[in-house]
């Protein structure tokens, strides 16, 4: 099977979907992998990196289009890339189809056999989901603390307070991964943390 992987072309994505790591495991079990050109570079991977794992390296996303039988990406499809998906070919990825009616349409015009991320399901886990809801998980709460900085419009609350300043309080709505997460990094530093969540 070939397996390709096209530059994320969505703006402010910047991540690829396969290290050259991943690259050579597809390889060591018989697939051949191509890559377009830059694909990694936005998560400091070079294409020697990849040349060096096994994969190749080929100039356009057309060519990884046309080229792959399996499509590994981060984002759904936008508009561009509609006309580039073709029946015989799994494009697997996150999708997020609720939010877009054209893509799912779109999908199901090219007959494309789409994978999403969000829904793989491992004993009652969405392991694809969770490294996502860790990163968000832990953002939020970065950026609320720094929405809480005078010079940010804030009220000038120190999450984790000071000597003679009581610690902020953070309430996290929702247990999962990412409010777990959140109540985390709030904890690490030095918020007084309240979870609510479903029993």
């Amino acid at each position: 099977m070939i397996v390709g992987v096209p530059k994320e072309i969505k703006s402010q994505e910047s991540r690829v979907a396969l290290t050259p790591e991943g690259a050579s495991e597809f390889i060591t079990a018989g697939h051949d992998v191509i890559i377009e050109t830059g694909a990694g570079i936005g998560s400091a991977i070079t294409d020697a990196d990849y040349i060096e794992a096994g994969a190749r390296i080929v100039e356009t996303a057309d060519n990884v289009w046309e080229q792959a039988e399996l499509i590994l990406k981060v984002k759904e499809p936008i508009e561009i890339e509609y006309t580039k998906m073709r029946r015989g070919q799994t494009l697997f990825t996150y999708l997020h189809l609720a939010a877009s009616k054209v893509c799912t349409d779109a999908l199901v015009a090219s007959g494309t056999t789409a994978i999403a991320y969000e829904t793989v399901e491992v004993n009652g886990t969405l392991p694809l989901l969770a490294p996502m809801s860790e990163v968000a998980g832990r953002l939020a709460t970065q950026v609320g603390a720094t929405a809480l900085q005078k010079p940010h419009g804030g009220r000038g609350v120190l999450l984790g307070g000071v000597p003679g300043v009581a610690p902020g309080r953070v309430v996290v709505i929702g247990g999962g991964v990412a409010g777990l997460n959140a109540a985390v990094i709030a904890m690490g530093m030095g918020a007084d943390v309240v979870v609510i969540d479903r029993s």
